[in-house]
């Protein structure tokens, strides 16, 4: 049994059902989350965009490698390359399409190495390059753009910002973005719009456990839902059951038993305040060195170096 298939088994066992949201990202739900981006009820991509044209200048000219966590098709990263001019750029994504769209919009702007893996098996695979003849022998600057970081958990996220610090040199930078916390309707709409994206982006995990584990949900039969969990500071997506019903799990030898109403929980989307930022960098290993605000729409990045 494959650790999709392990995951997929574990998750649906629980209480609360739930799959861990890197499955959201196959090629299919990598175009529809690049569509998302450009839904104006997001404006959290608009935002990190007009951020990164305006701190690009600003950041260090000694970094002469960049690696990207889930580069997607690297839109937004153009400017952050232009300014530095590094020798070579790791973009690391689980999609090749999106690897491969990325190599073709970034072509000439550095030496793209594009890596199919997970973040952190991502920079261990960049570290053993880094070394080498190819990539040179300068500071490396980390890329966590938008708000990926904020669909860990609080001691989740505390465990993968100290790995990927332990992983970081003396003189390496992480620049990393933390969607703040706004209005209500306003972070609502922005994870549940009205042209149903998100729905479809949501709802193409279960496809996706179809098409590659054999197994027979009903997608018609699931409702997208996304809900603000204040004490928390999380929006949560999950899919809502409309009816009784059991799913088949072929590959992974499993039934699911679902009542009408019951959902299953398929990410997070953690909100913090500007304030706070620096004291996780520090708490973590890092030192806070620069952090950004975009005005129209309530978000940081955050430039943090490894001392």
């Amino acid at each position: 049994m494959n650790q999709f298939a392990c995951e997929v088994r574990a998750g649906l066992a629980n209480p609360q059902k739930e799959l861990p949201s890197k499955y959201l990202y196959d090629d299919l739900g990598s175009a529809l989350f690049e569509a998302i981006t450009n839904l104006p009820e997001y404006g959290l991509t608009r935002a990190d965009a007009r951020l990164l044209h305006r701190l690009a200048p600003q950041l260090p000219r000694d970094f002469s490698i960049v690696a990207e966590f889930g580069s997607g098709a690297g839109l937004k990263t153009r400017p952050v390359l232009a300014g530095l001019a590094p020798k070579t750029y790791f973009p690391i994504d689980v999609s090749p399409a999106a690897l491969e769209r990325c190599r073709r919009e970034l072509d000439g702007l550095a030496a793209i190495q594009p890596i199919e893996a997970s973040y952190l098996d991502g920079l261990d695979c960049v570290n053993r390059r880094r070394g080498g003849c190819s990539t040179g022998r300068g500071s490396m600057l980390i890329l966590f753009l938008g708000s990926s970081i904020g669909n860990f958990d609080s001691p989740c996220r505390e465990v993968f910002l100290r790995q990927v610090r332990a992983r970081m040199k003396s003189g390496d930078a992480l620049l990393i973005g933390f969607d703040l916390v706004k209005d209500l309707d306003r972070m609502l709409d922005a994870y549940d719009d009205p042209t149903g994206v998100t729905a479809a982006f949501n709802l193409n995990l279960l496809g996706r456990i179809n098409r590659a584990l054999a197994a027979d949900f009903d997608v018609r039969a699931f409702a997208h839902r996304a809900i603000y969990n204040s004490s928390e500071r999380r929006i949560e997506m999950h899919l809502r059951s409309r009816v009784d019903q059991v799913v088949t799990v072929a590959e992974a030898d499993f039934q699911a038993h679902f009542r009408a109403d019951e959902t299953i929980w398929t990410e997070s989307s953690h909100k913090f305040d500007a304030a706070e930022l620096p004291e996780i960098a520090r708490a973590n290993g890092y030192q806070p060195q620069a952090q950004w605000l975009d005005e129209q729409w309530s978000f940081a990045e955050n430039l943090w170096l490894a001392p």
